[in-house]
């Protein structure tokens, strides 16, 4: 279920405009999506919050096709058209085909690469039981470091975080984003 009305308004480029210049410039150079406008609203939390989720998508281990894969998942899985959207673009440029994008929207990882299947299955297991079971834990450990392990279990917890938020605020797609594929 997305959420379908608006809670919380992106500032407008007034209210941005009056806002300190350290957020003003953060949203600005962030490319002014409704996310950021939107978590503008508490400056120390959207200042907090970059640092954490600048990791997780431009700092991580994991290679940028498979970052993008758990995150397309886990806006699928979470329900978040927004995040989905977002991540449609930017999968896109990692690699992801749109062929792919229209498979993570369907529950099996039949067709998959073992690896990509294996990433899929991690990224559902941790949405619905918050843990990886051992079979996955120990398919993970034969393909990636530690390191990159551990970057997917916090990849799928940042993603869940946000789409939480973005589906509570109701914070809306930009018009030129897609959402979830027909």
């Amino acid at each position: 279920m997305e959420t379908s009305r608006q809670r919380l308004s992106p500032l407008s480029d007034e209210e941005l405009a009056r806002s300190d210049d350290d957020t003003r410039t953060r949203v600005e150079l962030l490319g002014n999506l409704n996310i950021f406008r939107t978590l503008a609203h508490h400056p120390d939390l959207l200042r907090r919050w970059l640092v954490f989720a600048n990791h997780v998508l431009t700092k991580t281990t994991l290679p940028e096709r498979a970052r993008e894969l758990i995150i397309l998942r886990v806006g699928w899985r979470c329900g978040s058209d927004y995040e989905f959207g977002q991540h449609t673009i930017i999968g896109s440029a990692a690699g992801v085909t749109a062929d792919e994008i229209r498979r993570i929207t369907t529950a099996s990882t039949e067709g998959w690469a073992a690896s990509d299947a294996t990433l899929l299955t991690a990224a559902d297991e941790l949405v619905d039981h918050h843990e990886l079971s051992d079979a996955t834990w120990a398919a993970l450990g034969r393909a990636w470091s530690t390191q990159q392990v551990m970057d997917l279990v916090f990849t799928v917890g940042e993603y869940v975080l946000v789409c939480m938020a973005l589906r509570s605020f109701g914070v809306q797609r930009e018009d030129d984003t897609p959402g979830f594929p027909a």
